[in-house]
C-alpha cells in the first residue's frame, strides 16, 4: 500500500432468528459493538434500520450496575438481532469529558461513510471508513460489513459514492478492507506514525447515528493504552477478545466504527472500534492503533489467507438453520436465488453430504464447506421430510461479507 500518508445483524429476523452456514474456520457474528441505544446490525458500527438490541456495557473500569454484563465484557445483545443486550448501566473512571460537534472540513478529509444491505435484504447498516489510497482502498471495522451483501461507500468530502466489494478480513482482529469500483485521485487520511500517549488529546469522528452527509466529531483525551475488551452475545457465549486497543474518554457513539481517531496534529492515530454505554451517553471508548490496523490491512492486500485473514467473501450455499438445531443438519430455510435454492433445497429437508462426506451436523456443514471458493461446485447429498434421498451439483457463490 504504497499510497499510505502520515508521515489509514442481521437486524430483524424471522422468529425464531436464522444463520446462515458458513464456514467454522472463519469465526461468523463475533463482533464489537459500539455502544448506545440505537437499533444496531450484527455487532456495532452500523446503525441498521431495524430493531433494537439493547444497551451494550463495557464494565472493565468500574464497578457494574446490578444486572450489567460481567467485569471486562462487552456485550452486544443476540447477534442475530433479536437479543435486549445488557441490562445494566454500569460505572467507570472514564466518564467521556469532551463535547460532540460538527466535524470540520479539514477533519472530513481521507473519511467515507459506508452502508451496506444486511443478508439478502433484510436489513441496513451504516459505519465509517478511512481512506488509505487513491484508488479506493478503504480500511474499517469487520463488523462494519459483517453479514453484508451490498456495500455502498460515500467519500464525505466530495459527496461521491462508490459500489464497494470486500478485498480481505481479519475477524479476531476486527479490521477489514475494502475496494471501491471505479475511484480514482481520492485524497488520502493522514496516518500518524508518532508514540502515542495517555493525556494525548484526541478528537474520534465517524458516522455518529448512521445519519450520513455530515459527519460528528467527538473530543477527549487518551485514557490507557494496551487494554484488552471481551466482546459476547447476551448469554456470555461467542467470547472473541480484542486486544491492544487505545482507551479514550471521548463520547464515540454507534455508527462512528471505522472512523479515524485524531490526535492534537489531526493524523490519525486510530481505528474507532468501540464503546461503553448505558441509558445514555457513552462513558469510554477504544480504538485499535492505527500501525497495528494498517500492518493487518498491509497482509490482506499481500493476498494473504490464513486461520485469521479471510480473502474475500466466504463461499455461500444458502441454507439457514435456526439457534437450536444444535445436533442436526435439517435446514429451516432457504435463502432466494441461492445455489441451495436452486437445486430445490427446501426448509424441513436435512443435508447428509458434501461431496461424499459425512455431514450430520450445521456445524460439520459449515467444516465441510470451508474448503470451498465462490465458484467451486460441490456435490450435497439431502433427505426430504417423505424420507427420499437426492442429490445435486450446485456452483457456491460468494456469501455475505464475513
Amino acid at each position: 500500500m504504497s499510497e499510505h500518508q502520515g508521515e489509514n445483524a442481521y437486524g430483524t429476523t424471522p422468529e425464531p432468528p436464522i444463520r446462515p452456514v458458513r464456514p467454522l474456520r472463519r469465526r461468523r457474528g463475533v463482533t464489537v459493538a459500539v455502544a448506545g441505544t440505537l437499533a444496531l446490525a450484527v455487532g456495532l458500527g452500523g446503525v441498521a434500520i431495524g430493531q433494537t438490541i439493547g444497551d451494550r456495557t463495557v464494565t472493565g473500569n468500574g464497578t457494574p450496575a446490578a444486572g450489567s454484563t460481567p467485569a471486562g465484557q462487552l456485550d452486544w445483545g443476540d447477534r442475530y438481532g433479536n437479543g435486549t443486550g445488557g441490562s445494566g448501566t454500569g460505572t467507570g473512571d472514564g466518564t467521556a469529558t469532551g463535547t460532540t460537534r460538527e466535524a470540520t472540513e479539514a477533519e472530513s478529509v481521507g473519511v467515507v461513510d459506508i452502508t451496506t444491505v444486511i443478508d439478502y435484504g433484510t436489513a441496513e447498516a451504516a459505519g465509517t471508513g478511512i481512506v488509505l489510497t487513491s484508488n479506493g482502498e478503504i480500511l474499517t471495522n469487520n463488523h462494519v460489513v459483517d453479514g453484508a451483501t451490498t456495500i455502498t461507500v460515500t467519500v464525505v468530502s466530495t459527496g461521491r459514492s462508490y459500489s464497494a466489494s470486500v478485498v480481505g478480513t481479519d475477524a479476531g482482529d476486527d479490521v477489514a478492507v475494502l475496494q471501491l469500483s471505479g475511484a480514482s485521485g481520492l485524497t488520502t487520511a493522514t496516518l500518524d506514525d508518532d508514540t502515542v500517549a495517555v493525556g494525548d488529546a484526541v478528537t474520534a469522528v465517524g458516522n455518529a447515528g448512521g445519519t450520513g452527509g455530515t459527519l460528528t466529531a467527538a473530543t477527549g483525551t487518551v485514557v490507557a493504552l494496551d487494554q484488552s475488551i471481551t466482546a459476547s452475545d447476551e448469554t456470555g457465549s461467542d467470547r472473541e477478545q480484542l486486544t491492544g486497543m487505545i482507551e479514550v474518554d471521548a463520547a464515540i457513539e454507534a455508527g462512528d466504527s471505522g472512523g479515524p481517531l485524531y490526535d492534537s496534529e489531526g493524523e490519525v492515530i486510530g481505528v474507532d472500534t468501540a464503546a461503553s454505554s448505558g441509558q445514555s451517553a457513552a462513558t469510554v471508548g477504544f480504538a485499535i492503533p492505527i500501525g497495528k490496523a494498517v500492518a493487518i490491512a498491509d497482509r490482506i492486500e499481500s493476498g494473504e489467507d490464513s486461520a485469521t485473514i479471510q480473502q474475500g467473501t466466504p463461499a455461500f450455499l444458502g441454507v439457514q438453520f435456526t439457534d437450536d438445531a444444535a445436533g442436526s443438519a435439517t435446514i429451516s430455510g432457504v435463502v432466494d436465488g441461492s445455489p441451495a435454492a436452486d437445486a430445490g433445497l427446501q426448509a424441513g429437508d436435512t443435508i447428509t453430504a458434501v461431496d461424499g462426506s459425512t455431514v450430520d451436523t450445521a456445524e460439520s456443514l459449515s467444516s465441510a464447506l470451508a474448503k470451498y471458493d465462490a465458484g467451486d461446485r460441490a456435490r450435497i447429498t439431502w433427505v426430504d421430510t417423505t424420507g427420499t434421498t437426492h442429490s445435486a451439483t450446485v456452483t457456491l457463490v460468494a456469501g455475505p461479507a464475513a
